[in-house]
């Protein structure tokens, strides 16, 4: 068995395949997803799993360098977005490494999910809780 944190294999999977500067998304329930795009649904029930507890499990397995985010985030849902940059922040000092924080608009956002290599939906329901990652590297 596993011995990390990520069991869903899946996700472990989407992790490992990863190169420099790869896009991967993780999402509210509400977000559409691109039919061309893996969609790896965690979704059991309003709220159930979390977006910032999934963020949290990802991050324990993924090195990020980049994060783009929507504009409307930050003010529309607040204290979601702040427990995110807290969680980069988090990363940042764990791993060493700067990570860069990019705003775009929520339309642009979702054109940005098309090139995702996989979105992973969350059963959150709070409004733009939603996030695309950069893989970065190790070393």
């Amino acid at each position: 068995m596993k011995k990390s944190t990520l069991l869903n294999s899946d996700i472990a999977h989407l992790v490992s395949t990863l190169g420099h500067t790869d896009e991967y998304t993780i999402c509210d329930a509400g977000l559409p997803i691109p039919q061309h795009v893996a969609r790896i649904d965690l979704a059991l029930t309003h709220g159930v799993p979390g977006f910032i507890e999934t963020v949290r499990v990802v991050l324990s397995e993924s090195q990020i360098e980049g994060v783009i985010l929507a504009e409307e985030f930050a003010t529309v849902s607040p204290e979601c977005h702040e427990a995110l940059i807290q969680e980069i922040r988090h990363e940042e000092a764990r791993s060493g490494k700067n990570i860069a924080i990019q705003y775009v608009s929520h339309e642009a956002f979702k054109l940005r999910t098309h090139d995702s290599h996989a979105v992973i939906r969350t059963g959150e329901c709070t409004p733009y809780a939603n996030v695309i990652f950069q893989a970065g590297v190790v070393f």
